[in-house]
């Protein structure tokens, strides 16, 4: 048998290798050429008992078993490998020495595996490369050289704007020396006299924006990590450990990235692979699922799905033994978003309650906080798309007119699709329009033949506070000045509106044919929408879907999906629909 040492040169990132004969490693002090020369040894093949003996007791037993599963990650046998990074990064009694051998000695797979690994020793991972210094080196300087490197093809009017308005901020001083900036807005755009009125971070954020559309694009992604994108990334991120928004979209450019394999060397090598394993392991609920769908995209050892920009996982976020049963997927409503709208519901609470500690067990992810402790073999999902009140808040007003109930079923089902939904049985979970997206997606599937496995295999449905049959609000959108022109999601809300009421027996008639469980949630408290009025935004006779159950609560149309503690009729109400759904077999 052949041993392979190892010497390793602290503060390098590369080793060299020596091979020698079982009997030249007899008579070697381990300990001591460890301890002097930071020399390490793979033993090649399995070592039995008595060659260990052989060996001599100096030889670490701890020491051959690292370098056996280091050599075990190679394996060509699937099943064997993950087992090996499983292992590896389960044994907690590595020296600091050895992290550091085998941070060095892992290759990129292993490193993806161990980095989707809980709560992972993140001594396994080399940090990032160190980045040249640049003098006088300003973040937004380099993001608007990043965006003006970009090509124009293939770019929709929404890239046109993100992209326009980050380079618009630029300083007329800043234009001037780089002989005036193109947009694909066109020329001869207005900049700002100086930047002193512009906080660095909203610009820093304008441009990160931009980035996030730009990723989107297929052909882009090549020429953002070709104009040095991934170290710029890299460099801001650090720069700005201070901002969690920052490096949450700066994480979601590197997810987009990262649904390019052709990418996939690139983005190890310039070192977020570190980066993403400890964000992984932040206890916001927010930084971990950016994450999360990064590592995910990157790790094609484990993982044949792929989480589009705007499809989160909120569990499991890293691998897992448990075997997934099922999918429950959270759709949020207008204005909502993927993480705050499940949040617990917020409460005032007492100097005795505070004292008591009473705030420390308040989630920002019910879902991911309760739901996923007590079925944890459920892939839990929350997608993210943008809804606006009116035209004059629209964050991309080229949107606006994009907006239908049709155009987001068919975008979101093009993206669950990819991320597997309809493999296995799945649960809707709805607020408000988001409940009409869900009806709407389900109708659209049952005419794709492609989608079809999604609608035999969705079990029920949970609707919270959902217009069934259009809402007020819808109205005073019209009236109130400050919503003087309602967007499409609102006009599509009018009470008694022709498409409710089509949509609506459409999707009752799937429902009974298929026969879906479902379950509805009616608020029963009005809600403010202004300094002087508040309303019954979904009143009972709206939330009624007319099929399945229905049960009145009292909170109001924004709390109807939050909760207040796990004990209250709201979650274990829906815990216990979810459960039945399934059935007990899918769960055990």
């Amino acid at each position: 048998m052949t041993v392979l040492v190892v010497y390793q040169v602290i503060g390098c990132v590369f080793i060299t290798y020596e091979v020698i004969t079982l009997d030249q490693a007899v008579t070697i002090d381990t300990q001591a050429i460890l301890q002097e020369k930071q020399k390490s040894y793979i033993y090649l093949t399995p070592v039995t008992k008595k060659e260990h003996e052989t060996l001599g007791t100096d030889a670490d037993p701890h020491e051959c078993s690292l370098w056996l599963l280091l050599k075990k990650t190679q394996s060509t046998i699937w099943t064997e490998r993950l087992q090996a990074v499983q292992d590896l990064a389960q044994n907690h009694y590595w020296q600091d020495y050895q992290y550091r051998t085998a941070a060095q000695a892992i290759d990129h797979r292993t490193a993806i595996g161990l980095a989707r690994t809980p709560q992972v020793d993140l001594r396994f991972f080399l940090p990032p490369p160190a980045l040249p210094e640049v003098e006088d080196f300003l973040i937004e300087d380099g993001l608007r050289q990043l965006l003006a490197s970009l090509p124009q093809s293939e770019v929709d009017q929404c890239v046109q704007y993100f992209t326009s308005l980050a380079l618009r901020e630029s300083s007329q001083s800043l234009a001037s020396q780089r002989g005036g900036l193109w947009c694909f807005g066109g020329n001869g755009l207005p900049y700002a006299q100086s930047l002193t009125t512009i906080p660095s971070e909203k610009v820093e954020s304008f441009c990160l924006q931009a980035l996030v559309q730009h990723s989107k694009v297929l052909s882009h992604c090549d020429h953002i990590v070709a104009n040095g994108g991934l170290h710029l990334l890299q460099r801001v991120y650090q720069l700005r450990r201070d901002s969690q928004k920052i490096q949450r979209n700066i994480v979601r450019i590197i997810g987009n990235l990262a649904l390019n394999e052709s990418l996939h060397t690139a983005i190890v090598q310039s070192g977020w692979v570190s980066v993403l394993a400890e964000m992984v392991q932040s206890p916001h609920i927010m930084q971990a699922s950016h994450a999360a769908r990064a590592l995910a995209n990157l790790d094609r050892d484990a993982e044949v799905q792929k989480y589009q920009d705007g499809v989160y996982i909120l569990n499991p976020h890293c691998r897992t033994n448990q075997p997934i049963k099922a999918d429950v997927l959270f759709v949020h409503g207008l204005l909502g978003a993927a993480f705050k709208t499940w949040r617990q519901k917020d409460c005032e609470l007492t100097e005795d309650e505070e004292s008591a500690g009473v705030q420390e067990d308040y989630t920002e992810c019910w879902p991911k906080s309760w739901l996923a402790s007590d079925c944890p073999n459920l892939r839990i999902l929350s997608v993210e798309y943008d809804t606006h009140l009116s035209d004059w808040r629209a964050k991309c007003p080229a949107e606006n007119q994009r907006k239908s109930l049709a155009y987001r079923s068919g975008e979101l089902l093009k993206k669950l699709k990819a991320a597997g939904v309809g493999d296995r049985p799945v649960i809707w979970v709805a607020h408000s329009m988001g409940g009409l997206l869900v009806k709407k997606m389900l109708l659209d599937a049952t005419k794709d033949p492609e989608l079809s496995p999604l609608v035999k295999n969705t079990k029920g449905v949970l609707f919270y506070s959902v217009p069934h049959y259009g809402t007020f609000m819808a109205e005073y959108s019209v009236n109130v000045r400050y919503l003087l022109f309602p967007s499409i999601e609102v006009k599509e809300l009018c009470r008694d509106s022709p498409a409710l009421r089509d949509l609506n027996e459409n999707f009752i008639s799937i429902a009974k044919d298929q026969e879906f469980k479902v379950l509805s949630f009616a608020e029963t408290q009005p809600t403010s929408i202004g300094p002087m009025i508040k309303i019954l935004v979904v009143p009972g006779q709206s939330a009624d879907l007319g099929f399945g159950d229905l049960i009145e609560v009292n909170v109001d149309h924004l709390n109807i999906c939050k909760p207040e503690k796990k004990d209250t009729l709201l979650y274990k109400r829906s815990l216990q629909f979810i459960r039945d759904a399934l059935g007990e077999q899918t769960l055990c």
